[in-house]
């Protein structure tokens, strides 16, 4: 009676929104000011610390367990999460003059843990490019393999890129953008990565494909690249800034601005929230450690320090939608394999993943930006993004 007494009192505050509880010994409650648009049934008694007073972190621990399920939308539920608990800050809390942080050793490891899971378990899901971010759909029906593509192409025509120029990729994943610029644009390109298994697999494909003279992966993190010793004239991340921890954002900046020849282009594709939060705790807590999701304004606030100017911002925030529901549906019809390696837990904890940032995507402010940038003023950039959106 404590526990269910405890958990009662967790779930009156989420006053915005409704839903409906069904408890273990059979009781229903209704909560928030809106009729119920989804149900939470624990299908026994939860295993808590009564204590706690985190219910996101409750209720993912007790979904990945088994111990309740969702019946209705997972759109819902995620707005109701979002509008109960993603509030905006009390004050400033941008990070712009910040400059402790995570350190290479724990930034190695954080990676670690989502990344290395095995090139094996992410190629069920994911399409032949091995692309782990948000693919580029220029229709719903668009494969998951021709929105990465895609991706990665108007990527690249942002950057505008010229042969014999060089450029870098900070956090490369599985090379899918390094292999495609070496061998389309003709020019030499390095990519960076700290998990051993992407870096093992991108060294694979530079070697089959015979690109070793044009593209290159190395096994380090940003913070541990020496200016003294490389300049690039173009410089992209995709889905890395949201790995670097919300002390390190500056310091990520200067480190690409060093290894920036003037006037040199920067794109920049990460997800942004609202506000300046860390990430949920079961997030924090299972599939991102150390992951911090900054806000647009944050980002845009702290790239004026670094002589950084802002050409172009593009919203990819249906894409990414799309993009999750493609990786679910894939993880789905993988399942079989998937369970001779990892247990229900496991592919509870990732289904809930999944599907809770395709929903968040959709419903929560939860938003994914291409930034593109110059090194202080460039007066020979195009006049216009006609190169970008010409079919």
């Amino acid at each position: 009676m404590l526990k269910k007494a405890a958990l009662k009192l967790l779930l009156q505050q989420w006053k915005k929104g409704g839903f409906s509880v069904v408890f273990w010994d059979g009781e229903q409650k209704d909560y928030g000011n809106d009729p119920p648009s989804f149900t939470i049934i624990f299908n026994k008694e939860p295993k808590i610390d009564t204590s706690t007073s985190d219910i996101i972190l409750i209720l993912g621990e007790a979904y990945m367990d088994g111990t309740i399920d969702i019946e209705g939308s997972m759109d819902e539920l995620i707005r109701c999460m979002s509008l109960n608990t993603f509030l905006p800050p009390a004050e400033d809390t941008t990070a712009a003059t910040k400059e402790s942080g995570v350190t290479p050793r724990t930034e190695q490891k954080n990676i670690q843990h989502h990344y290395d899971l095995g090139n094996d378990f992410f190629s069920l899901w994911l399409d032949d490019t091995m692309s782990y971010s948000c693919g580029y759909f220029k229709t719903p029906q668009d494969s998951l393999k021709q929105a990465q593509l895609q991706k990665i192409d108007h990527i690249l025509k942002k950057l505008n890129l010229t042969q014999g120029e060089t450029l870098l990729d900070i956090g490369s994943g599985w090379g899918g953008l390094i292999l495609r610029a070496a061998q389309q644009y003709q020019v030499k390109v390095t990519g960076i990565t700290l998990s051993i298994e992407q870096y093992n697999y991108t060294k694979q494909q530079i070697e089959k494909l015979g690109l070793q003279d044009s593209a290159s992966v190395q096994l380090t993190s940003y913070q541990d690249l020496d200016p003294a010793q490389m300049h690039f004239d173009k410089v992209v991340s995709v889905g890395m800034f949201e790995h670097v921890s919300q002390d390190n954002l500056s310091k990520y900046l200067n480190k690409v601005t060093e290894l920036m020849a003037p006037g040199g282009m920067f794109l920049l594709h990460t997800i942004t929230g609202m506000f300046e939060t860390t990430v949920n705790s079961w997030m924090g807590k299972y599939i991102f450690p150390g992951g911090y999701v900054p806000s647009l304004r944050e980002t845009v606030w702290l790239s004026s320090n670094h002589d950084l100017h802002l050409l172009h911002a593009e919203s990819l925030r249906l894409h990414y939608a799309l993009t999750l529901e493609r990786w679910y549906e894939n993880f789905k019809q993988s399942l079989t394999t998937i369970r001779e390696k990892y247990d229900e837990r496991f592919i509870r904890m990732w289904s809930l993943y999944l599907r809770g940032c395709a929903a968040a995507f959709r419903v929560s402010g939860l938003d994914i930006y291409q930034l593109l940038f110059t090194k202080n003023l460039n007066n020979h950039i195009a006049l216009t993004f006609d190169h970008v959106y010409a079919e």
